[in-house]
C-alpha cells in the first residue's frame, strides 16, 4: 500500500471511528486497515489514534494529520479529475429521505448507473440530521432550511406543497372555503424529527404565512403512512405536489384551498464544509438537480 492509499485509509478510519467500519467502507480486510495505521504511526513516529474497545478516535496529531490528508487527497483528485476522459468511480454513499428515494430518485436511476458506470451507490433513508463525517455518508438529501452550520447547503429545487382530502373526509367534514375557517375540521398530524413535535398546516395569504394546528386524532411520523391515513379520511395533510399528483389526478385526494397554498420546501444537498467535493460528489449533485427540475416542472433552481 502506497503512501496516498494509507493516508485514504487512515482518513476513512478518523471519519468513521472504527477500524472494521473503515474496512468495510473501503472493501479491504479489517487487517489491512489496522496494519497500514500501525505503518503510518511507525513511519511519522507519532500516535495518531487513541484506541478503546469501543471507538477509535484522532490524537491532536492525528487531527492534525487528518486535516493535511483531506487536502492532499483532495488536491489529487482534483488534480486527475481535470484531464479529459477522467472518469469518476468509487463508492458514493448518500443519505436520502425516504419518500424522495422512492419517488423521484431509486426511477430515475438506470440513467445514472448508465452515464457513470463506475461509480457504486449507497443509498440509506433517514429524516433526521445525521454526522456526515462520521457516519461515513458523502452527502445528505434534505428538505427544509438547514441548521447545521457545519455544513455546506447547496439547494437544487423548490418543492411546491399542497392541502388535500379525501372524498369521503370531505362528504362528513364539508369542503374548506378559507384558512382561517377551519373550525370542524381536523388534520392528520405529523410529528417532525427536525422541530420534535407536531406541525401545523401552513397557508400562504396575500404574501404572508399563516399557520394553523387543528385537532387531530391521529398523529405519524413517516410520509407513507402520512398520506395513507388522508386517504382513509382521517383528515387534512400538507405533501408536497408531486407526492399526490396521481391520487389528484384520479381522484382519490382532492385539492382544498388552492388559493392559499403551504409555502414551497426547499431542498438541500448537504456535504462537510471542511473538505472540497469530490468528482462523484459534485456530479451526484448536478444529477440530482437536473432531475428534479425534470420530473418537477419549474421547481429546480438555477
Amino acid at each position: 500500500m502506497d503512501r496516498i492509499d494509507t493516508m485514504r485509509v487512515f482518513a476513512r478510519v478518523v471519519e468513521r471511528r472504527s477500524f472494521i467500519r473503515a474496512a468495510e467502507d473501503l472493501g479491504l480486510p479489517a487487517s489491512t486497515v489496522t496494519d497500514a495505521v500501525k505503518t503510518l504511526e511507525a513511519r511519522l513516529k507519532v500516535r495518531l489514534l487513541h484506541r478503546t474497545t469501543r471507538q477509535v478516535r484522532a490524537t491532536l496529531d492525528g487531527e492534525a494529520y487528518y486535516q493535511r490528508c483531506l487536502t492532499i487527497l483532495d488536491d489529487i483528485e482534483e488534480a486527475e479529475s481535470a484531464f479529459s476522459g477522467t472518469r469518476p468511480r468509487g463508492v458514493l454513499r448518500v443519505d436520502v429521505q425516504g419518500a424522495q428515494a422512492r419517488r423521484l430518485i431509486v426511477p430515475a436511476l438506470p440513467h445514472f448507473f448508465a452515464a457513470y458506470p463506475d461509480i457504486t451507490l449507497y443509498l440509506s433513508e433517514t429524516d433526521r440530521f445525521i454526522d456526515l463525517v462520521r457516519e461515513g455518508v458523502d452527502c445528505a438529501l434534505r428538505t427544509g432550511e438547514p441548521k447545521d452550520s457545519d455544513l455546506i447547503a447547496r439547494r437544487v429545487a423548490l418543492l411546491p406543497e399542497v392541502t388535500v382530502a379525501s372524498p369521503a373526509y370531505l362528504d362528513r367534514f364539508g369542503t374548506p372555503e378559507r384558512w382561517n375557517r377551519l373550525d370542524g375540521h381536523r388534520m392528520i398530524g405529523f410529528h417532525s424529527s427536525a422541530t420534535g413535535g407536531v406541525l401545523p398546516l401552513e397557508f400562504m395569504a396575500e404574501g404572508t404565512l399563516r399557520t394553523v394546528m387543528l385537532p387531530s386524532v391521529l398523529t405519524v411520523n413517516g410520509a407513507d403512512t402520512y398520506k395513507a391515513a388522508a386517504l382513509q379520511g382521517l383528515g387534512l395533510i400538507q405533501v408536497p405536489r408531486y407526492a399526490v399528483a396521481q391520487n389528484l389526478a384520479d381522484g382519490t385526494l382532492v385539492e382544498c384551498l388552492p388559493d392559499t397554498p403551504p409555502s414551497a420546501s426547499p431542498v438541500y444537498v448537504l456535504y462537510p464544509r471542511n473538505r472540497q467535493l469530490s468528482l462523484r460528489v459534485r456530479i451526484f449533485i448536478d444529477w440530482i438537480a437536473t432531475l428534479y427540475g425534470r420530473q418537477i416542472p419549474d421547481t429546480a433552481v438555477r
